[in-house]
């Protein structure tokens, strides 16, 4: 294969080839390639997948209610089931990222997310679509793991923090464009077409995943299959940028494995606070986004209108993840992301004040979308840029599941303390502190970093 590649150099033509040049150096400096463009965009496409495949319940929410005849309390637990199995997901497929690959992770959760959309499709009782949405959430919390280290490792190091961010930001762009055809399906058919679209949706970017996300440079120097170098500069040569003769010498191994590493004396703190943000902000957000339409339908609207609030609260979400991303070049991250928390905290407690006119409410819908989504993408740049590659997924994956594991006891309380004859805005009080814990581990987070 190296032959063949070596041969397809015209005769005459400049040898690209860098001798002794770390290839994850030649991706750091040079300028981003369209076909680097076009790796970020399929990572936007698999995040927006996850937002319409996670949000699909919420979307169906109201109809399963009828036609399963389940309270709010019921209801709130089958909300969290594939945040239980995004928190599985999340946690081992992390590290089997770090482990088999970002490709390779990417394509099987892309397998086990179609399984459970399909599968859920065809439940006929709470029971069985549980199970299903636990199988959903499993390839889910893998698959944001994977893309979120492919995502960085793809990116320059200019433009890292900005792509993470317009990558996180393809999930509210799903949940739009989910929110918007499940708002036509419901009008014409039951809850269970949502989720058969998401089946199919989920199997169309498998072929797209094999055509234009080759697995990362950086995951290749670091794991060094017997291929690596072949692999690196068709990649290389597809990114428009010079190829290398030989493969710098290995760095050292770690002693200790990735997961163990996270609670060094190097990386405890940072793991820990993030840990800890992530758990209390996504638990705020949860209640946003899985409450909704049930709230809205409960205040006497129908179904399709009730899926048009989320889809608002989802436009919001995907203005402040771009402007978030926008300002990563001009103002710091950290700062950024507290700030977008604190203002989460106000405006959740804001759509608690319940209103009769659907304007006013798909208004502050959108705003408290805009402010919680900015915080959860502001909190993936930083999880991808304070651990190295060759932890980078297992961290994430740490994170994301000790988070989502936690957060899925958000909708659940919510579903209890309703149930439990607690009003809307005491409810959306109570969840909103969340993200104010969330803004105070930053800050902790900010201070003991500037102190070393």
């Amino acid at each position: 294969m190296q032959a063949g590649e070596d041969a397809a150099i015209a005769p005459g033509a400049p040898d690209r080839r860098v001798a002794a040049t770390d290839p994850r150096l030649i991706v750091d400096t040079a300028a981003m390639s369209r076909f680097q463009w076009g790796i970020v965009a399929t990572m936007v496409g698999l995040n927006a997948l996850d937002g319409f495949d996670v949000l699909s319940i919420s979307f169906a929410s109201p109809g399963i209610a009828a036609a399963l005849g389940v309270d709010r309390a019921a209801l709130g637990i089958v909300l969290s089931m594939e945040l239980i199995g995004m928190a599985i997901g999340s946690l081992v497929l992390g590290g089997v990222a770090d482990r088999i690959g970002r490709r390779a992770t990417i394509l099987g959760c892309l397998m086990v997310m179609a399984t459970g959309m399909l599968g859920a499709s065809t439940a006929q009782g709470v029971t069985g679509l549980s199970l299903w949405r636990v199988l959903t959430g499993l390839g889910i919390g893998g698959m944001l793991a994977a893309t979120n280290a492919a995502v960085a490792e793809a990116a320059n190091a200019r433009r890292r923090a900005l792509c993470v961010v317009l990558m996180a930001s393809g999930y509210p762009v799903g949940s739009v464009i989910g929110g918007s055809i499940s708002a036509v399906l419901l009008a014409r058919y039951d809850w269970q077409a949502v989720f058969l679209f998401g089946g199919v949706a989920t199997l169309c970017f498998i072929p797209l995943v094999l055509r234009f996300a080759p697995e990362s440079i950086a995951f290749l120097m670091h794991r060094r299959p017997p291929d690596a170098l072949a692999r690196i500069n068709r990649s290389l040569e597809r990114m428009g940028h010079p190829t290398i003769d030989v493969l710098p010498a290995p760095e050292p191994r770690p002693v200790k494995v990735p997961l163990v590493e996270l609670f060094s004396p190097v990386f405890a703190h940072v793991t820990g606070l993030l840990t800890l943000a992530y758990l209390m902000h996504i638990m705020t957000f949860y209640f946003i986004v899985k409450w909704i339409p049930k709230i809205v339908v409960d205040m006497g609207f129908a179904a399709p209108l009730a899926a048009g609030v989320l889809v608002w609260a989802s436009v919001g979400g995907a203005t402040g993840a771009l402007l978030l991303g926008l300002l990563t070049a001009r103002v710091r991250l950290l700062g950024l992301t507290i700030a977008a928390m604190l203002l989460s905290t106000v405006l959740v407690i804001v759509f608690g004040q319940e209103r009769t006119d659907l304007a006013a409410l798909s208004a502050i819908a959108a705003l408290a979308g805009f402010a919680t989504n900015a915080a959860v993408v502001g909190l993936y740049a930083l999880i991808a840029q304070s651990f190295p590659t060759a932890m980078r997924a297992t961290a994430t994956g740490f994170v994301i599941g000790i988070g989502r594991g936690g957060s899925a006891l958000a909708p659940a309380l919510a579903g209890l303390l309703f149930a439990a004859g607690y009003g809307l805005s005491s409810v959306a009080m109570l969840m909103a502190g969340g993200s104010a814990i969330a803004a105070a581990a930053l800050f902790a987070l900010g201070r003991r970093t500037t102190a070393a």
